[in-house]
């Protein structure tokens, strides 16, 4: 028998303040029986990071060909893609093609040897990698329950994040920016 799925619904009061977007969010976040929870949250603050575009969490982990996260147009084509974590850069190639924009969030102990390795064949490709510090991660899964109220607060390479159970600030490096 196959494992399902956990749940967790969300209520984010999120303030982007560098491009003057408020919104109020309620995400319901299925996380793979695989997924850690570091993971689940880098694709919750990557969704939160990119909200003003209006992006939809995809199947994840169960659908090899689509991104964590998109946005598509009215016509169907895909806007944006999302990846969370370390993908190839064969990957992130064929998302080019596939997308007019790409982004890339790495977040583990092993994205700077992911990044030494891989960078190479990232250079050239119109997509934006970026990095969440394992540390920040950590802080922030910390918070989480299965239901959670969080306030997100952007500003520059920043998140600052209250709860209930505590508060942390995740920040993010930039490694390629088209």
């Amino acid at each position: 028998m196959a494992l399902k799925p956990t749940i967790y619904k969300f209520g984010i009061s999120l303030s982007d303040l560098d491009r003057d977007y408020y919104d109020k969010l309620n995400l319901t976040v299925a996380q793979h029986p695989s997924e850690t929870p570091e993971r689940m949250m880098a694709r919750v603050l990557a969704f939160c990071i990119d909200a003003r575009e209006k992006p939809v969490f995809t199947r994840g982990l169960c659908a090899v060909d689509e991104p964590d996260i998109w946005v598509r147009t009215l016509d169907g084509r895909i806007a944006l893609w999302i990846d969370v974590g370390e993908p190839s850069a064969d990957r992130i190639k064929k998302a080019t093609r596939l997308a007019e924009a790409v982004k890339v969030y790495s977040f583990n102990t092993r994205s700077d040897v992911w990044w030494e390795q891989g960078r190479a064949g990232y250079s050239g490709l119109n997509a934006s990698v970026y990095r969440f510090p394992w540390e920040d991660m950590l802080a922030l899964s910390a918070l989480v329950q299965r239901t959670t109220g969080l306030s997100i607060t952007i500003s520059g390479d920043s998140a600052y994040v209250a709860a209930d159970t505590g508060e942390c600030e995740v920040s993010w490096l930039a490694l390629q920016v088209p």
